[in-house]
């Protein structure tokens, strides 16, 4: 006779992933010490928005790369780095896929003026792979705030699986008036020009620009050609809610299954857990609903364990931003510092207990980084040393 309660299958172990290449543009600056310092330091990108006319939206600000191309051109760039930066030869990029998470409107991505047939997120992945000498095999991803993360998850499984040594996966955003309208109308934007993740004052959300890529390779792939490892990627989990078109579940139950799930396939717990750069949008059924999510997760240690939302510096840049956090949780473990949750002023009820209210120095060598859409899907990501 059983109890009749469903079983709990472990995951399997997956193999860890080296991430030796990486790039990024935000607000903050081209390149990843500008976002790192940024983040470390606590000192927001925000500023009255200059793209495009706010006249009778409620808000005004956004975190704007004010020199900013096309996203196109943005994103070959970071791609291109992101290559050189990891010491990957012509030929070696050839046989490398792209995985591109970016908005399906391809008004963002190609340059005003430019006539295509076949524009859309998937045309601009191949276009994207042919630009910076890529493998023509690609897959875009659409998925709103966990679509770069669920890139990084296929690309981890294709690695592990042997399906590919090297997985090249970049994201962008660039602020639009088209999405700022949408969030506006939806009063989901902060009015005071801050994003204050798990503060009570909270008052929203602010978009921001990001171009971003990683290059993800098997550890042996890695060791052959004696490329420098940032971090290794060694746990990842993801779930789906079922519960609302927009709002989170208030239970948390899927975020800390997704949690909990990455956790376990890298043969840790939450005591192992040095940092987790947390969804933190600002919005409060999302912070409200993520606050119960890591305490289902972490249990006491979510009382104990760093968290803050890089976000409250960079801005939330949509598909991009699960791709900009990792960049910014790798830096937490090779820098030693950890980000501020900006603009923290009083912390939430309910909200975890360890908060990073300014800066501070501290040895991470396991981190998780978490992410959450539309539509209930969660995603979570293990880091550490390498």
């Amino acid at each position: 006779m059983t109890s009749g309660k469903a079983e709990v299958v472990a995951p399997p172990r997956c193999r860890p992933v080296s991430i030796t290449g990486l790039d990024v543009m935000t607000a903050c600056g081209r390149g990843v010490q500008p976002l790192a310092s940024a983040a470390f330091a606590g000192e927001p990108a925000f500023s009255s928005v200059s793209r495009f006319a706010t006249d009778g939206r409620r808000a005004g600000h956004a975190a704007e790369r004010k020199d900013a191309g096309s996203l196109f051109d943005e994103l070959a760039r970071v791609t291109q780095n992101a290559c050189e930066a990891a010491g990957l030869t012509a030929g070696a990029r050839a046989e490398v896929p792209l995985l591109l998470a970016m908005s399906t409107d391809p008004a963002v991505a190609w340059p005003p003026g430019t006539a295509r047939a076949d524009h859309g997120a998937g045309a601009t992945a191949a276009e994207l792979a042919r630009r910076c000498g890529l493998a023509e095999a690609t897959r875009a991803y659409t998925t709103a705030c966990v679509a770069a993360s669920t890139a990084v998850i296929d690309a981890a499984v294709m690695i592990g699986t042997g399906r590919a040594e090297r997985v090249l996966v970049a994201a962008g955003y660039l602020v639009d008036p088209n999405r700022f309208a949408l969030f506006d109308a939806g009063r989901a934007l902060a009015l005071d020009g801050r994003q204050r993740p798990f503060d009570a004052g909270r008052g929203g959300m602010l978009l921001g620009d990001a171009a971003v890529a990683v290059l993800l390779e098997s550890e042996a792939a890695a060791a052959r050609r004696g490329a420098q490892v940032l971090a290794r990627l060694t746990g990842w989990g993801r779930s789906g809610d079922a519960y609302h078109v927009t709002q989170p579940r208030p239970d948390g139950a899927g975020q800390a299954r997704a949690i909990t799930t990455a956790l376990r396939r890298a043969g840790r717990t939450p005591a192992d857990l040095g940092y987790v750069n947390a969804h933190g949008t600002g919005t409060p059924a999302s912070d409200r609903a993520e606050s119960v999510g890591l305490r289902r997760a972490l249990g006491v240690h979510a009382d104990v364990v760093p968290v803050s939302s890089s976000k409250s510096v960079h801005g939330h840049t949509l598909e991009a931003s699960a791709l900009v956090e990792l960049v910014v949780t790798t830096e937490t473990i090779r820098q030693g510092r950890l980000p501020v949750n900006a603009g923290l002023l009083t912390p939430a009820d309910g909200c975890p207990g360890g908060l990073v209210d300014r800066p501070r120095s501290r040895e991470v060598t396991s981190a998780l980084t978490v992410n959450f859409a539309f539509g209930g899907a969660n995603t979570a990501l293990l880091v550490e040393a390498a």
